[in-house]
Protein backbone atom coordinates (compact mmCIF):
# COMPACT_ATOMS: atom_id res chain seq x y z
CA UNK A 1 0.00 0.00 0.00
CA UNK A 2 1.25 3.77 -0.19
CA UNK A 3 1.15 6.57 2.91
CA UNK A 4 -0.43 9.90 1.22
CA UNK A 5 1.05 12.67 2.31
CA UNK A 6 -1.81 15.02 3.72
CA UNK A 7 -1.70 17.02 7.00
CA UNK A 8 0.60 17.11 9.45
CA UNK A 9 -0.67 16.44 13.51
CA UNK A 10 1.62 18.06 15.86
CA UNK A 11 4.50 16.12 16.85
CA UNK A 12 4.61 15.52 20.48
CA UNK A 13 8.12 15.75 22.11
CA UNK A 14 9.74 12.40 23.18
CA UNK A 15 8.52 10.86 19.90
CA UNK A 16 9.40 10.83 16.82
CA UNK A 17 7.74 12.73 13.92
CA UNK A 18 6.47 10.58 11.92
CA UNK A 19 5.46 12.72 8.46
CA UNK A 20 2.85 11.05 6.67
CA UNK A 21 2.36 8.52 8.62
CA UNK A 22 -0.90 6.75 9.76
CA UNK A 23 -2.99 7.86 12.73
CA UNK A 24 -3.69 5.84 15.54
CA UNK A 25 -7.39 4.82 14.23
CA UNK A 26 -5.65 3.21 11.24
CA UNK A 27 -6.80 6.01 8.51
CA UNK A 28 -4.67 7.45 6.12
CA UNK A 29 -4.54 11.26 7.05
CA UNK A 30 -4.98 13.11 4.06
CA UNK A 31 -5.98 16.64 2.12
CA UNK A 32 -8.97 15.89 -0.07
CA UNK A 33 -8.32 17.28 -2.99
CA UNK A 34 -10.99 18.29 -5.22
CA UNK A 35 -10.30 18.56 -9.18
CA UNK A 36 -11.52 21.88 -9.25
CA UNK A 37 -9.92 23.75 -11.76
CA UNK A 38 -8.11 27.15 -10.82
CA UNK A 39 -8.92 30.62 -12.25
CA UNK A 40 -5.72 31.81 -14.60
CA UNK A 41 -4.95 34.18 -12.06
CA UNK A 42 -4.50 30.79 -9.87
CA UNK A 43 -2.68 28.36 -11.58
CA UNK A 44 1.06 30.03 -10.96
CA UNK A 45 4.01 28.21 -9.95
CA UNK A 46 4.25 30.77 -6.94
CA UNK A 47 0.44 28.77 -5.68
CA UNK A 48 1.74 25.54 -6.28
CA UNK A 49 4.68 25.92 -4.10
CA UNK A 50 2.44 27.71 -1.40
CA UNK A 51 -0.31 24.70 -1.83
CA UNK A 52 2.68 21.76 -1.72
CA UNK A 53 3.59 23.36 1.74
CA UNK A 54 0.25 23.43 3.23
CA UNK A 55 -0.22 19.80 2.01
CA UNK A 56 3.02 18.40 3.45
CA UNK A 57 2.15 20.40 7.55
CA UNK A 58 4.13 23.66 6.96
CA UNK A 59 1.84 26.63 8.43
CA UNK A 60 4.54 29.43 8.96
CA UNK A 61 7.56 29.79 6.50
CA UNK A 62 10.33 31.55 7.92
CA UNK A 63 11.84 34.23 5.69
CA UNK A 64 14.29 37.45 4.50
CA UNK A 65 13.28 39.47 1.31
CA UNK A 66 15.53 40.13 -1.46
CA UNK A 67 15.13 41.62 -4.40
CA UNK A 68 14.90 37.85 -6.18
CA UNK A 69 12.08 36.49 -3.62
CA UNK A 70 9.75 39.15 -3.65
CA UNK A 71 7.16 38.22 -5.52
CA UNK A 72 6.99 34.90 -4.45
CA UNK A 73 6.87 35.97 -1.18
CA UNK A 74 3.76 37.71 -2.79
CA UNK A 75 2.09 34.13 -3.45
CA UNK A 76 3.13 33.00 0.10
CA UNK A 77 1.39 35.67 1.89
CA UNK A 78 -1.86 34.88 -0.38
CA UNK A 79 -1.93 31.28 0.34
CA UNK A 80 -4.94 31.24 3.49
CA UNK A 81 -2.79 28.18 5.04
CA UNK A 82 0.18 29.91 5.59
CA UNK A 83 1.78 32.62 7.87
CA UNK A 84 4.95 34.07 6.32
CA UNK A 85 7.46 35.24 9.48
CA UNK A 86 9.92 37.70 8.74
CA UNK A 87 13.56 37.13 10.09
CA UNK A 88 16.36 39.36 10.69
CA UNK A 89 18.95 37.73 9.12
CA UNK A 90 19.39 34.27 6.56
CA UNK A 91 20.87 32.46 9.15
CA UNK A 92 18.36 32.97 12.12
CA UNK A 93 15.70 32.06 9.35
CA UNK A 94 17.43 28.81 8.72
CA UNK A 95 17.65 28.11 12.37
CA UNK A 96 13.92 28.78 12.63
CA UNK A 97 13.04 26.53 10.18
CA UNK A 98 15.61 24.03 11.63
CA UNK A 99 13.28 24.02 14.99
CA UNK A 100 10.15 24.01 13.25
CA UNK A 101 11.27 20.38 11.62
CA UNK A 102 12.09 19.30 15.20
CA UNK A 103 8.74 19.49 16.09
CA UNK A 104 5.97 19.68 12.96
CA UNK A 105 8.13 17.06 11.00
CA UNK A 106 9.21 19.47 8.75
CA UNK A 107 10.27 23.00 7.76
CA UNK A 108 10.96 25.71 5.07
CA UNK A 109 12.45 28.62 4.63
CA UNK A 110 12.90 31.40 1.67
CA UNK A 111 16.04 34.21 0.90
CA UNK A 112 17.12 35.74 -1.69
CA UNK A 113 19.82 34.72 -4.42
CA UNK A 114 23.68 34.11 -3.06
CA UNK A 115 23.81 36.50 -0.70
CA UNK A 116 20.95 35.27 1.42
CA UNK A 117 21.77 31.69 0.22
CA UNK A 118 25.08 31.76 1.48
CA UNK A 119 24.17 32.80 4.81
CA UNK A 120 21.79 30.28 5.07
CA UNK A 121 23.90 27.36 4.59
CA UNK A 122 25.04 26.89 7.64
CA UNK A 123 21.77 26.38 9.37
CA UNK A 124 20.63 24.04 6.21
CA UNK A 125 24.05 21.88 7.13
CA UNK A 126 23.19 21.80 10.47
CA UNK A 127 20.01 20.19 9.64
CA UNK A 128 21.53 17.52 7.26
CA UNK A 129 23.42 16.62 10.24
CA UNK A 130 20.31 16.34 12.05
CA UNK A 131 18.29 14.24 9.79
CA UNK A 132 15.33 17.08 9.52
CA UNK A 133 13.76 17.91 6.28
CA UNK A 134 13.75 21.62 5.58
CA UNK A 135 12.54 22.66 2.47
CA UNK A 136 15.75 25.69 1.28
CA UNK A 137 14.14 28.09 -1.22
CA UNK A 138 16.16 30.86 -2.59
CA UNK A 139 14.60 33.80 -5.28
CA UNK A 140 16.97 33.59 -8.30
CA UNK A 141 17.99 35.55 -11.25
CA UNK A 142 15.74 35.92 -13.74
CA UNK A 143 15.48 33.30 -16.59
CA UNK A 144 16.21 35.33 -18.74
CA UNK A 145 19.84 35.99 -17.56
CA UNK A 146 20.60 32.19 -17.84
CA UNK A 147 23.67 31.35 -20.06
CA UNK A 148 23.78 35.18 -21.07
CA UNK A 149 27.31 35.72 -19.61
CA UNK A 150 25.73 38.69 -17.25
CA UNK A 151 27.33 39.42 -13.92
CA UNK A 152 24.38 40.40 -11.43
CA UNK A 153 24.18 41.82 -8.23
CA UNK A 154 24.16 40.42 -4.94
CA UNK A 155 26.78 37.28 -6.44
CA UNK A 156 30.56 36.89 -6.57
CA UNK A 157 30.89 39.09 -9.78
CA UNK A 158 31.21 35.87 -11.86
CA UNK A 159 29.14 35.38 -14.54
CA UNK A 160 28.69 31.66 -13.50
CA UNK A 161 25.41 30.95 -11.66
CA UNK A 162 26.33 27.91 -10.53
CA UNK A 163 28.16 28.87 -7.20
CA UNK A 164 25.01 28.82 -4.67
CA UNK A 165 24.21 25.81 -6.42
CA UNK A 166 27.26 23.76 -5.53
CA UNK A 167 27.50 24.68 -2.27
CA UNK A 168 24.05 23.54 -1.35
CA UNK A 169 25.16 20.00 -3.26
CA UNK A 170 27.01 18.86 -0.21
CA UNK A 171 23.98 19.66 2.53
CA UNK A 172 21.09 18.60 0.68
CA UNK A 173 19.38 15.73 -0.62
CA UNK A 174 18.06 17.49 -3.87
CA UNK A 175 18.48 20.67 -5.93
CA UNK A 176 16.22 22.28 -8.32
CA UNK A 177 16.99 24.88 -10.87
CA UNK A 178 13.63 26.03 -11.62
CA UNK A 179 14.18 28.29 -14.19
CA UNK A 180 11.76 27.43 -17.10
CA UNK A 181 7.86 27.17 -16.24
CA UNK A 182 7.68 23.29 -18.55
CA UNK A 183 9.37 21.37 -16.09
CA UNK A 184 8.51 23.76 -12.66
CA UNK A 185 5.96 21.10 -11.54
CA UNK A 186 8.13 18.26 -11.53
CA UNK A 187 10.77 19.64 -10.02
CA UNK A 188 8.89 21.19 -7.02
CA UNK A 189 7.37 18.46 -6.31
CA UNK A 190 10.47 15.81 -6.63
CA UNK A 191 12.11 17.83 -4.39
CA UNK A 192 9.54 18.23 -1.75
CA UNK A 193 8.65 14.55 -1.51
CA UNK A 194 12.20 13.77 -1.54
CA UNK A 195 13.10 15.68 1.36
CA UNK A 196 10.43 13.78 3.36
CA UNK A 197 11.63 10.61 1.86
CA UNK A 198 15.37 11.02 2.85
CA UNK A 199 14.29 13.03 5.65
CA UNK A 200 17.02 15.52 4.56
CA UNK A 201 16.79 19.37 3.67
CA UNK A 202 16.52 20.45 -0.14
CA UNK A 203 17.16 23.33 -2.59
CA UNK A 204 14.94 24.92 -4.43
CA UNK A 205 15.64 27.97 -6.37
CA UNK A 206 13.30 29.86 -8.15
CA UNK A 207 13.54 32.68 -10.59
CA UNK A 208 11.92 35.70 -9.79
CA UNK A 209 10.03 36.61 -12.81
CA UNK A 210 8.04 32.91 -12.89
CA UNK A 211 5.69 32.80 -9.24
CA UNK A 212 3.41 34.81 -11.04
CA UNK A 213 2.76 33.42 -14.23
CA UNK A 214 -0.01 31.26 -15.67
CA UNK A 215 1.06 27.79 -16.61
CA UNK A 216 -1.38 24.82 -17.25
CA UNK A 217 0.42 22.62 -15.23
CA UNK A 218 -0.46 24.47 -11.99
CA UNK A 219 -4.19 24.61 -13.46
CA UNK A 220 -5.39 22.50 -10.71
CA UNK A 221 -5.56 22.00 -7.21
CA UNK A 222 -1.75 19.72 -6.28
CA UNK A 223 -3.13 16.56 -5.62
CA UNK A 224 -1.56 15.03 -2.23
CA UNK A 225 1.52 13.14 -2.53
CA UNK A 226 1.38 9.48 -2.84
CA UNK A 227 4.46 8.44 -1.39
CA UNK A 228 5.65 4.75 -1.33
CA UNK A 229 6.71 3.79 1.81
CA UNK A 230 10.23 1.76 3.10
CA UNK A 231 9.37 -1.92 3.22
CA UNK A 232 11.95 -4.67 5.01
CA UNK A 233 12.85 -6.94 3.00
CA UNK A 234 10.64 -10.11 4.59
CA UNK A 235 13.19 -12.73 4.56
CA UNK A 236 16.04 -10.67 5.76
CA UNK A 237 14.25 -9.34 8.68
CA UNK A 238 13.06 -12.66 9.81
CA UNK A 239 17.01 -14.08 9.60
CA UNK A 240 17.60 -10.79 11.25
CA UNK A 241 15.22 -11.68 14.39
CA UNK A 242 16.14 -15.05 14.69
CA UNK A 243 20.06 -14.28 14.80
CA UNK A 244 19.42 -10.81 17.39
CA UNK A 245 16.79 -13.09 19.24
CA UNK A 246 19.73 -15.97 19.42
CA UNK A 247 22.13 -13.58 20.63
CA UNK A 248 20.19 -11.97 23.33
CA UNK A 249 18.78 -15.04 24.77
CA UNK A 250 22.29 -15.92 25.69
CA UNK A 251 22.88 -12.63 27.12
CA UNK A 252 23.37 -12.16 30.55
CA UNK A 253 22.80 -8.59 31.37
CA UNK A 254 21.31 -7.21 28.10
CA UNK A 255 21.13 -3.40 27.65
CA UNK A 256 19.08 -1.28 25.24
CA UNK A 257 20.87 2.56 24.32
CA UNK A 258 18.62 4.29 22.18
CA UNK A 259 20.72 7.07 19.61
CA UNK A 260 19.64 10.10 17.51
CA UNK A 261 18.53 8.27 14.32
CA UNK A 262 15.53 6.69 16.25
CA UNK A 263 13.99 10.09 15.33
CA UNK A 264 14.47 9.72 11.20
CA UNK A 265 14.08 5.60 11.57
CA UNK A 266 10.34 6.72 13.20
CA UNK A 267 10.79 4.30 15.83
CA UNK A 268 10.87 5.92 19.08
CA UNK A 269 7.76 4.59 19.77
CA UNK A 270 8.79 0.70 18.99
CA UNK A 271 11.97 0.78 21.02
CA UNK A 272 9.54 1.54 24.07
CA UNK A 273 7.45 -0.99 22.90
CA UNK A 274 10.70 -3.63 22.93
CA UNK A 275 11.83 -2.60 26.54
CA UNK A 276 8.55 -2.96 27.85
CA UNK A 277 8.00 -6.87 26.31
CA UNK A 278 11.39 -7.49 27.22
CA UNK A 279 12.37 -5.72 30.64
CA UNK A 280 15.43 -4.84 29.68
CA UNK A 281 17.32 -1.94 31.06
CA UNK A 282 17.01 1.18 28.70
CA UNK A 283 19.01 4.56 28.39
CA UNK A 284 20.22 7.03 25.87
CA UNK A 285 22.81 8.69 24.33
CA UNK A 286 23.57 12.24 24.71
CA UNK A 287 22.25 12.97 20.99
CA UNK A 288 19.32 11.07 21.51
CA UNK A 289 17.57 12.68 24.99
CA UNK A 290 14.01 13.44 24.01
CA UNK A 291 13.28 10.78 22.12
CA UNK A 292 13.06 8.36 24.75
CA UNK A 293 10.61 8.84 27.77
CA UNK A 294 12.60 9.31 30.89
CA UNK A 295 9.44 8.11 32.76
CA UNK A 296 9.96 4.23 31.87
CA UNK A 297 10.39 2.17 35.01
CA UNK A 298 13.52 1.07 33.41
CA UNK A 299 14.80 3.94 32.03
CA UNK A 300 18.51 4.20 33.74
CA UNK A 301 20.19 7.44 32.02
CA UNK A 302 22.14 8.77 29.90
CA UNK A 303 25.09 6.58 28.23
CA UNK A 304 28.41 9.21 27.23
CA UNK A 305 31.17 6.96 27.08
CA UNK A 306 34.02 9.07 27.52
CA UNK A 307 32.26 11.89 25.31
CA UNK A 308 34.38 12.47 22.58
CA UNK A 309 37.38 10.71 20.74
CA UNK A 310 35.91 7.86 19.46
CA UNK A 311 35.10 6.79 22.80
CA UNK A 312 31.63 4.86 22.77
CA UNK A 313 33.53 1.82 24.41
CA UNK A 314 30.84 -0.04 22.83
CA UNK A 315 32.32 -3.77 22.46
CA UNK A 316 31.49 -4.51 18.87
CA UNK A 317 31.25 -8.27 19.21
CA UNK A 318 28.70 -7.65 22.65
CA UNK A 319 26.45 -5.26 20.74
CA UNK A 320 23.71 -5.67 18.04
CA UNK A 321 23.99 -1.93 15.75
CA UNK A 322 20.85 -0.88 14.48
CA UNK A 323 20.46 1.31 11.69
CA UNK A 324 17.69 2.70 10.00
CA UNK A 325 17.76 0.38 7.41
CA UNK A 326 20.57 -2.36 8.43
CA UNK A 327 21.20 -4.83 11.36
CA UNK A 328 24.78 -6.19 12.32
CA UNK A 329 25.01 -8.50 15.10
CA UNK A 330 28.30 -8.49 16.71
CA UNK A 331 31.25 -9.04 14.14
CA UNK A 332 28.32 -10.44 11.75
CA UNK A 333 26.48 -11.00 10.19
CA UNK A 334 24.99 -7.96 8.98
CA UNK A 335 21.40 -7.66 7.71
CA UNK A 336 20.24 -5.31 4.98
CA UNK A 337 17.03 -3.90 3.77
CA UNK A 338 15.52 -4.10 7.18
CA UNK A 339 13.86 -1.13 8.74
CA UNK A 340 14.56 -0.06 12.26
CA UNK A 341 11.34 -0.10 12.90
CA UNK A 342 9.86 -3.35 11.89
CA UNK A 343 13.16 -4.79 13.74
CA UNK A 344 12.50 -3.89 16.91
CA UNK A 345 8.50 -4.69 16.71
CA UNK A 346 9.16 -7.94 15.88
CA UNK A 347 12.01 -8.62 18.01
CA UNK A 348 10.16 -7.92 21.17
CA UNK A 349 8.18 -10.63 20.49
CA UNK A 350 11.30 -13.44 20.26
CA UNK A 351 12.87 -12.17 23.33
CA UNK A 352 13.21 -14.09 26.79
CA UNK A 353 12.12 -10.92 29.42
CA UNK A 354 15.46 -10.41 30.81
CA UNK A 355 15.86 -7.41 33.83
CA UNK A 356 19.18 -8.52 35.21
CA UNK A 357 20.79 -5.25 33.88
CA UNK A 358 17.51 -3.12 35.40
CA UNK A 359 17.92 -4.99 38.87
CA UNK A 360 21.81 -4.54 38.98
CA UNK A 361 21.32 -0.63 38.19
CA UNK A 362 18.83 -0.38 40.70
CA UNK A 363 20.61 -1.93 43.58
CA UNK A 364 23.63 0.25 43.34
CA UNK A 365 21.72 2.98 42.20
CA UNK A 366 22.17 6.14 44.33
CA UNK A 367 20.24 9.41 43.86
CA UNK A 368 21.52 12.77 42.92
CA UNK A 369 22.47 14.84 45.60
CA UNK A 370 21.20 18.49 45.95
CA UNK A 371 23.61 21.27 46.07
CA UNK A 372 25.19 23.45 48.79
CA UNK A 373 22.38 25.02 50.09
CA UNK A 374 22.66 29.47 49.44
CA UNK A 375 24.13 31.42 52.02
CA UNK A 376 21.77 34.74 52.00
CA UNK A 377 22.69 36.90 48.73
CA UNK A 378 24.99 34.40 47.58
CA UNK A 379 26.38 34.81 43.97
CA UNK A 380 24.17 32.27 42.19
CA UNK A 381 25.53 29.25 41.74
CA UNK A 382 25.04 27.68 37.58
CA UNK A 383 23.61 23.93 39.62
CA UNK A 384 20.90 25.86 41.87
CA UNK A 385 20.13 27.79 38.76
CA UNK A 386 19.29 24.22 36.90
CA UNK A 387 17.72 23.23 40.06
CA UNK A 388 14.95 25.75 40.01
CA UNK A 389 14.92 25.19 36.16
CA UNK A 390 14.05 21.46 37.18
CA UNK A 391 10.90 22.61 38.61
CA UNK A 392 9.77 24.37 35.73
CA UNK A 393 9.39 21.30 33.63
CA UNK A 394 6.11 19.59 32.73
CA UNK A 395 4.56 18.31 29.66
CA UNK A 396 3.63 21.70 28.59
CA UNK A 397 7.32 22.70 28.38
CA UNK A 398 9.79 21.93 25.67
CA UNK A 399 14.09 22.94 26.95
CA UNK A 400 15.97 24.08 24.03
CA UNK A 401 19.38 23.63 24.73
CA UNK A 402 22.27 25.84 23.25
CA UNK A 403 25.78 24.44 22.19
CA UNK A 404 28.01 24.65 25.37
CA UNK A 405 27.65 24.53 29.04
CA UNK A 406 24.11 24.02 28.42
CA UNK A 407 24.32 20.93 26.75
CA UNK A 408 25.65 19.49 30.19
CA UNK A 409 23.60 21.00 32.19
CA UNK A 410 20.32 20.39 30.50
CA UNK A 411 21.22 16.60 29.89
CA UNK A 412 20.78 16.14 33.86
CA UNK A 413 17.29 17.74 33.91
CA UNK A 414 14.20 14.68 34.35
CA UNK A 415 11.96 15.04 31.74
CA UNK A 416 8.30 14.79 33.04
CA UNK A 417 6.32 12.61 30.49
CA UNK A 418 5.54 15.11 27.69
CA UNK A 419 8.09 17.41 27.93
CA UNK A 420 10.32 18.35 24.70
CA UNK A 421 13.63 18.59 24.16
CA UNK A 422 16.21 19.15 21.48
CA UNK A 423 20.24 20.28 21.15
CA UNK A 424 22.09 19.92 17.95
CA UNK A 425 25.47 17.82 19.45
CA UNK A 426 26.27 16.57 16.47
CA UNK A 427 27.29 19.99 14.43
CA UNK A 428 26.96 22.26 17.54
CA UNK A 429 26.47 25.45 15.70
CA UNK A 430 26.71 28.52 18.75
CA UNK A 431 23.90 30.35 18.22
CA UNK A 432 21.42 27.65 16.67
CA UNK A 433 19.20 27.67 19.81
CA UNK A 434 17.97 31.66 19.11
CA UNK A 435 16.52 30.78 15.98
CA UNK A 436 15.62 27.45 16.29
CA UNK A 437 13.71 28.24 19.80
CA UNK A 438 11.57 30.62 17.48
CA UNK A 439 10.65 27.95 14.86
CA UNK A 440 10.00 25.32 17.69
CA UNK A 441 7.90 27.66 19.43
CA UNK A 442 5.62 28.44 16.73
CA UNK A 443 5.29 24.95 15.74
CA UNK A 444 3.97 24.02 18.99
CA UNK A 445 2.37 26.76 20.29
CA UNK A 446 0.44 24.80 22.80
CA UNK A 447 3.95 24.40 24.93
CA UNK A 448 5.69 27.02 26.87
CA UNK A 449 9.55 26.94 25.61
CA UNK A 450 12.69 27.08 27.86
CA UNK A 451 15.61 27.90 26.05
CA UNK A 452 19.06 27.92 27.71
CA UNK A 453 21.27 29.73 26.22
CA UNK A 454 25.10 31.68 26.79
CA UNK A 455 25.97 35.01 26.45
CA UNK A 456 28.41 34.48 23.27
CA UNK A 457 25.85 32.15 21.72
CA UNK A 458 23.20 35.07 22.39
CA UNK A 459 25.61 37.88 21.12
CA UNK A 460 25.71 36.01 17.73
CA UNK A 461 22.24 35.67 16.67
CA UNK A 462 20.21 38.27 19.94
CA UNK A 463 18.68 40.60 16.63
CA UNK A 464 16.31 37.42 16.46
CA UNK A 465 15.23 38.42 19.50
CA UNK A 466 12.39 40.67 18.13
CA UNK A 467 10.84 37.58 16.48
CA UNK A 468 10.76 35.99 19.94
CA UNK A 469 6.83 34.83 21.61
CA UNK A 470 5.86 33.62 24.48
CA UNK A 471 8.88 31.71 25.85
CA UNK A 472 11.28 31.56 29.12
CA UNK A 473 14.85 32.49 27.84
CA UNK A 474 17.61 32.19 30.20
CA UNK A 475 20.82 33.55 29.29
CA UNK A 476 23.85 32.78 31.38
CA UNK A 477 25.99 35.33 31.12
CA UNK A 478 29.40 34.13 32.08
CA UNK A 479 31.42 36.71 30.41
CA UNK A 480 32.34 34.62 27.21
CA UNK A 481 32.94 31.42 25.59
CA UNK A 482 33.08 29.20 28.30
CA UNK A 483 32.96 26.09 26.35
CA UNK A 484 36.42 26.84 24.61
CA UNK A 485 37.74 28.12 27.54
CA UNK A 486 37.78 24.51 28.86
CA UNK A 487 39.44 23.50 25.47
CA UNK A 488 42.22 25.46 25.10
CA UNK A 489 42.31 29.26 26.90
CA UNK A 490 43.28 32.80 25.38
CA UNK A 491 41.99 36.36 25.15
CA UNK A 492 40.05 35.55 22.36
CA UNK A 493 36.99 33.74 24.57
CA UNK A 494 36.79 36.95 26.11
CA UNK A 495 33.82 38.55 25.04
CA UNK A 496 32.13 42.24 25.50
CA UNK A 497 30.36 42.27 28.05
CA UNK A 498 26.75 43.45 26.65
CA UNK A 499 23.47 44.81 28.73
CA UNK A 500 21.31 42.11 27.15
CA UNK A 501 18.39 42.65 29.65
CA UNK A 502 18.13 46.62 28.26
CA UNK A 503 19.21 44.95 24.53
CA UNK A 504 16.04 42.70 24.54
CA UNK A 505 14.34 46.02 25.88
CA UNK A 506 15.37 48.07 23.02
CA UNK A 507 14.86 44.86 20.13
CA UNK A 508 11.11 45.11 22.10
CA UNK A 509 10.49 48.91 22.00
CA UNK A 510 7.43 48.53 23.55
CA UNK A 511 5.38 46.57 20.76
CA UNK A 512 3.66 43.68 22.14
CA UNK A 513 4.19 41.20 25.56
CA UNK A 514 8.33 41.07 26.70
CA UNK A 515 9.30 41.33 30.40
CA UNK A 516 12.75 41.26 31.30
CA UNK A 517 15.34 40.78 34.29
CA UNK A 518 18.64 40.28 35.32
CA UNK A 519 19.35 38.12 38.27
CA UNK A 520 22.15 37.90 40.71
CA UNK A 521 21.34 35.51 43.57
CA UNK A 522 18.96 32.59 44.14
CA UNK A 523 16.49 35.26 46.19
CA UNK A 524 16.39 37.21 43.06
CA UNK A 525 16.01 34.09 40.74
CA UNK A 526 12.99 32.54 42.55
CA UNK A 527 11.26 35.93 42.40
CA UNK A 528 11.64 36.29 38.92
CA UNK A 529 10.59 32.75 38.27
CA UNK A 530 7.17 33.56 40.25
CA UNK A 531 7.02 36.59 38.06
CA UNK A 532 7.41 35.00 35.42
CA UNK A 533 4.97 31.78 35.89
CA UNK A 534 2.24 34.20 37.83
CA UNK A 535 1.73 38.13 36.45
CA UNK A 536 3.64 37.93 33.36
CA UNK A 537 3.23 34.59 32.34
CA UNK A 538 2.02 35.30 28.92
CA UNK A 539 4.66 37.58 28.24
CA UNK A 540 8.16 36.39 26.58
CA UNK A 541 9.98 36.22 29.60
CA UNK A 542 13.87 37.03 29.47
CA UNK A 543 16.29 36.52 32.35
CA UNK A 544 19.83 37.28 32.34
CA UNK A 545 21.67 35.05 34.84
CA UNK A 546 24.77 36.85 35.90
CA UNK A 547 27.43 33.77 37.23
CA UNK A 548 31.11 33.12 37.81
CA UNK A 549 32.90 32.70 34.21
CA UNK A 550 34.74 29.74 35.97
CA UNK A 551 31.04 28.31 37.18
CA UNK A 552 30.68 24.98 35.20
CA UNK A 553 30.02 21.64 35.18
CA UNK A 554 32.21 18.65 35.78
CA UNK A 555 30.93 17.18 32.90
CA UNK A 556 31.98 20.49 30.91
CA UNK A 557 35.63 20.00 32.53
CA UNK A 558 36.13 16.56 31.66
CA UNK A 559 34.80 16.93 28.05
CA UNK A 560 36.57 20.01 27.19
CA UNK A 561 39.70 18.01 28.78
CA UNK A 562 39.40 15.35 26.54
CA UNK A 563 38.72 17.47 23.14
CA UNK A 564 42.18 19.78 23.82
CA UNK A 565 43.61 15.72 23.72
CA UNK A 566 42.04 14.75 20.99
CA UNK A 567 42.50 18.11 18.49
CA UNK A 568 46.62 18.18 19.64
CA UNK A 569 47.73 14.50 18.62
CA UNK A 570 50.40 14.69 16.80
CA UNK A 571 50.50 13.56 13.29
CA UNK A 572 51.31 10.05 12.76
CA UNK A 573 54.51 8.91 11.90
CA UNK A 574 55.33 9.34 7.95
Amino acid sequence: METKIGSLDSCKPATCNDVGSLPSNGVVSTIQSSAVPFNSAEATLGRHLARRLVQIGVSDVFSVPGDFNLTLLDHLIAEPGLNLIGCCNELNAGYAADGYARARGVGACVVTFTVGGLSVLNAIAGAYSENLPVICIVGGPNSNDYGTNRVLHHTIGLPDFSQELRCFQTVTCFQAVVNNLEDAHELIDTAISTALKESKPVYISVSCNLPAIPHPTFSREPVPFSLSPKLSNKMGLEAAVEAAAEFLNKAVKPVMVGGPKLRVAKACNAFVQLADSCGYALAVMPSAKGLVPEHHPHFIGTYWGLSVGYSLLLKKEKAIIVQPDRVVIGNGPAFGCVLMKDFLIALGKRLKPNATAYENYHRIYVPDGHPLKSEPKEALRVNVLFQHIQKLLSGETAVIAETGDSWFNCQKLKLPQGCGYEFQMQYGSIGWSVGATLGYAQAVPDKRVIACIGDGDGSGCVNNASMWSEEYHLLINNGGYTIEVEIHDGPYNVIKNWNYTALVDAIHNGEGNCWTTKVRCEEELIEAIETATGAKKECLCFIEVIVHKDDTSKELLEWGSRVSAANSRPPNPQ
